[in-house]
């Protein structure tokens, strides 16, 4: 409800108020008779009168005539006049009796009553129950933007945790797939290993096409010692190379470590061998095919870290 319109209602209501209690102290100083007669006047059943007056006390029976005797009977004495007796002492001058001063009575000035002192305080007491309920409105209010926020924190940890599992489940999934491919990589290593090995074993002197004469040179000039070895060990590993798919005609540069007798310890391709790496590795496995090197004969030009220079045929 609108504060205008609860003032006059409560003006209303206290002057009723008022007069409530004026009304009922008028009617609680009224005598017992007023009730009577208005209740003879209205023709309504005595029964009904709640303020009912004192009966005299009456006794069944004749009434008595009686004569009292004694003194409470006898005739008062009659009154007999005094004699005056003379007073030798003349009487007193008569005073006047003093005047008594009158004082005015003091009539102290009253502060004016306050204008509707009623409504006043009904309405101070009404702003402070507005003022409490408005409180106490707010304070729930916090309580519940405080519970709310803890809620959401303790959702938000939740979440980042459950997200932290997850991210950890898949760290530890790309750990054994990498793992896993690791594995798969080496297997195959493993495996391409020993086919080159089978190869070395089956890939052997048997299988080089039939010739009148073994090859044993270049066709060049040069009959020296160390000619006639690099020759020959460019026959052992042609005789052992097997020829990828779209392989270049040009030269490739191999570093060998080998022991005496011929035992390769290593075979690698020089970074400027224009091969791909399919052709690298194939010239690599026909090194390791072709061991032992050739040694018997060419022990004075043995060299244990041999560069060679591997030219396809």
């Amino acid at each position: 409800m609108d504060e205008s319109k609860r003032t006059p209602l409560a003006v209303v209501l206290a002057a009723l108020l008022h007069l409530g209690i004026l009304a009922f102290l008028y009617l609680a100083i009224l005598p017992c008779s007023t009730y009577e007669k208005w209740f003879e006047l209205l023709h309504l059943p005595a029964g009904w009168n709640p303020i009912a007056c004192a009966k005299p006390l009456e006794l069944p029976g004749q009434p008595i005539e009686a004569v009292l005797i004694g003194p409470t009977g006898a005739p008062p004495p009659k009154p007999t006049k005094a004699r005056p007796v003379p007073d030798s002492v003349p009487p007193p001058p008569a005073v006047p009796p003093p005047t008594p001063t009158v004082q005015a009575p003091q009539v102290k000035t009253l502060p004016p009553p306050p204008e509707h002192p009623d409504v006043v305080d009904q309405e101070k007491v009404v702003a402070e129950a507005l003022q409490k309920a408005e409180d106490a409105k707010k304070e729930q209010e916090e309580r519940q933007r405080q519970r709310q926020a803890e809620l959401d924190a303790q959702a938000a940890r939740k979440k980042e945790e459950e997200k932290k599992k997850i991210d950890e489940l898949f760290a530890k999934l790309d750990k054994a797939s990498a793992a896993t491919r690791q594995a798969d990589n080496r297997k195959r290593q493993a495996e391409q290993q020993l086919k080159d090995l089978q190869n070395t074993r089956d890939d052997g002197l048997p299988d080089v096409p039939a010739a009148t004469q073994r090859q044993t040179g270049t066709n060049g000039k040069d009959d020296s010692l160390l000619a006639k070895y690099q020759a020959a060990i460019q026959n052992a590993v042609t005789q052992n190379w097997l020829r990828p798919d779209n392989m270049p005609s040009a030269p490739c540069v191999v570093h060998i470590t080998q022991l005496p007798g011929g035992d390769v310890m290593s075979a690698k391709v020089d970074s400027s061998c224009p091969y791909d790496d399919a052709g690298r590795r194939s010239v690599e496995n026909a090194v390791l095919r072709a061991q032992p090197l050739p040694y018997k004969g060419f022990e004075s030009v043995f060299q244990r870290d041999l560069t060679f220079t591997f030219r396809p045929q």
